[in-house]
């Protein structure tokens, strides 16, 4: 699995730059430094030109017209703004080594993984639109690193195949990320519940790569058995940029980390073993006291012996059996019951 990068108790953190830099490698060397003061594991970038993820063309094909925020664009001209140029991945690789960050990309043609092994890039990302690139899977995959894939776009048989393609070539450190492609997404299309059912059904890592606005469904993810998480991370809105609208900002993502964070503590762990503060607690629980004197020889009744707080006497289990059993000794009202009053 992803053993090397993940914590069994901590979910691992992607801070999504995409194209947050807007063109600036100044602004995409203080987003790393921003996104490690928000508590982000991992900065996560994308490698492709427009030439290597689609065609210079603007006919009805190309044109942007599905509801999203880059309506009445060409996917050229779109990919031609948002990418990060080649040039600078080994300055922000290095950038991110100096902060302490795991970066990775996510590669979108031969051509890009080519690169990033140069840059000994540590984790590879599948993007949600290229679940169904088999032959970009099958390469990335056989590089024998870990590779998280996300399933925004995917049918069941998508995702089988996508998973059989890593496991052909002998990579079974494989992740699976269910994600909503909507740019931003809706609460209501999130549907985590398939978290858990990925994990069981594939076997594998799972998570939410998330597009919604703030972090609920990344907090509620925690519940559901996520074990990593990637956000769309910007140093602040107003610069723009193709992803700025639905992504967060340093203070938002630094609250969204402690979140996730109190919740992976809330989640614990299946453990029915009495600790030290259940035993200590549990003087408050029910137990049968004498609730009027009783002399010796006399009979227990429902108005000398009652169930109440706390839990010094017998246990309530007895209350039934012991209802018309004699006393062996004179019990005063307050006196924790116990089997050795009974007369036998």
């Amino acid at each position: 699995m992803l053993s090397s990068f993940l914590n069994k108790n901590k979910v691992f953190i992607i801070a999504e730059m995409s194209a947050n830099h807007n063109g600036s490698l100044k602004t995409a060397l203080q987003t790393i430094k921003a996104a490690k003061r928000a508590g982000a594991d991992a900065i996560k970038i994308q490698t492709y030109t427009a030439d290597t993820i689609t065609l210079d063309c603007d006919n009805e094909f190309f044109q942007i017209k599905n509801d999203t925020l880059w309506d009445g664009e060409t996917l050229y001209s779109l990919y031609q703004k948002a990418y990060t140029p080649w040039e600078w991945h080994k300055q922000i690789f290095n950038a991110a080594k100096d902060e302490g960050l795991i970066c990775f990309s996510s590669p979108f043609d031969f051509t890009a993984v080519d690169l990033l092994e140069e840059l000994e890039c540590p984790i590879y990302k599948i993007a949600s639109f290229e679940i169904t690139d088999i032959p970009l899977i099958e390469y990335v995959a056989s590089k024998g690193k870990p590779i998280i894939i996300s399933t925004g776009i995917a049918c069941e048989d998508d995702i089988d195949l996508a998973v059989k393609t890593c496991r052909k070539v002998g990579n079974n450190k494989i992740a699976l990320l269910q994600c909503t492609s909507a740019y931003p997404a809706k609460i209501e299309d999130a549907n985590l519940s398939m978290i858990t059912d990925i994990t069981q059904k594939y076997n594998v890592v799972s998570g939410l790569s998330d597009h919604s606005m703030g972090s609920l469904l990344p907090i509620l993810s925690v519940a559901f058995g996520a074990k990593i998480i990637e956000k769309h991370f910007i140093l602040d809105r107003s610069i723009g940029g193709a992803d700025a609208a639905f992504s967060m900002n340093e203070k938002e993502f630094s609250e969204m980390v402690k979140s996730v964070r109190d919740a992976e503590k809330a989640t614990g762990k299946i453990d029915y073993s009495m600790t030290d503060r259940k035993t200590k607690s549990r003087i408050f629980s029910r137990s049968l006291f004498v609730s009027e004197d009783i002399k010796s020889g006399e009979l227990i009744t429902e108005d000398n012996v009652k169930s109440v707080r706390p839990g010094n006497g017998l246990h309530p289990k007895y209350y039934i059996d012991i209802i018309g059993q004699k006393v062996n000794r004179d019990l005063e009202k307050g006196t924790p019951l116990s089997l050795n009053y009974i007369r036998k």
